[in-house]
């Protein structure tokens, strides 16, 4: 099991800070000049930062922590649908000038709405481990569309339209870089030992004085947040959003980038988000076969590669 105590976090962290300014910097850039990019594209390009978000925060829960959440889809529909009605009430209501500060606020409420589900979900559920885990969090997922496909105030079943334009790959990859900056120096960190412990072994990490209830529940809500604010970029980038986005198939996507990229392993996910949301558009030129074959290469890639494709070491006590 990782040291707790006395650990000092790689020399590549000391630099976290700038590789994150330095991210930043490079998609508000790029971002000026995507007006000449072809909307496809950037649209796709948009969608795969979105992706890295839900699947960095997903790796938090289940790679780093060691739990099985079949739910994030849930907590990605809160954020969309907190967000989108932020924006949608008081948008006609503040000047053209004062927008991004209205999408910050927005994005920050969908974070903190879908983290105060995860900490209501987390408390009663956390106690709980694996397979007993996923099904809670499934069928908590399941609860989260069907009441907003029955909610009138979000357009039920025939979706919520209208949503302003907010987001651009700026936002996107901005916020892509913040998620990615705060899971690794949060993991590397002495307090962030605690969640590698409970991990490995959460009866050995009790001995020691660890509450492995306490490091779910915060990897939980962590991850909840983040994923209520990919939601938030979501729902201000398609424009619409509808209960059948957030279904259990949702929550599957970004599992399997998850495994695919490797348990824990945060540029692993990040590739394998990348990849898995490009691969559906590659596939497009095969129309009714497309879902097939993508399947069939993912399955394949789990028999060559079950640990993940991108595991290239063994974990020693931090991951990256």
């Amino acid at each position: 099991m990782a040291s707790i105590t006395g650990f000092q976090p790689p020399k590549a962290l000391y630099g976290a800070k700038r590789w994150l300014l330095a991210g930043i910097i490079l998609a508000v850039v790029v971002s000026l000049f995507s007006a000449q990019f072809n909307r496809y594209y950037l649209g796709v390009i948009i969608d795969c930062g979105i992706s890295i978000i839900l699947a960095v925060s997903l790796n938090l829960i289940n790679g780093h922590t060691g739990q099985f959440s079949l739910g994030h889809a849930g907590f990605m529909a809160v954020g969309g649908y907190s967000a989108a009605k932020f924006s949608l009430v008081f948008s006609p209501m503040v000047p053209e000038s004062l927008r991004p500060v209205l999408f910050v606020v927005a994005l920050a409420l969908g974070g903190c709405m879908a983290a105060l589900i995860g900490l209501g979900v987390g408390i009663p559920s956390l106690r709980l481990k694996g397979d007993y885990l996923a099904i809670v969090t499934l069928g908590f997922g399941e609860i989260i569309r069907v009441v907003v496909q029955n909610m009138e105030s979000v357009g039920a079943a025939s979706g919520l339209k209208g949503i302003p334009k907010y987001t651009t790959l700026g936002w996107t990859f901005a916020l892509a870089f913040i998620t990615i900056y705060v899971i690794i120096t949060l993991v590397n960190s002495t307090y962030g030992r605690g969640f590698i412990a409970v991990s490995d072994d959460e009866v050995a990490a009790s001995s020691m004085g660890i509450n492995p209830v306490r490091y779910k529940v915060t990897a939980f809500v962590i991850g909840a947040f983040f994923a209520g604010v990919a939601g938030g970029l979501y729902a201000h980038h398609k424009q619409f959003l509808s209960p059948t986005g957030f279904d259990f198939l949702k929550s599957i996507d970004i599992v399997v980038m998850v495994i695919l990229g490797g348990m824990g392993r945060t540029m692993g996910v990040i590739i394998a988000a990348i990849l898995l949301t490009l691969l559906p558009e590659v596939l497009r030129q095969f129309a009714d076969y497309r879902m097939i074959i993508y399947a069939l290469l993912i399955i394949a890639l789990m028999m060559v590669r079950p640990q993940g494709l991108f595991t290239l070491a063994k974990r020693k006590g931090a991951t990256a």
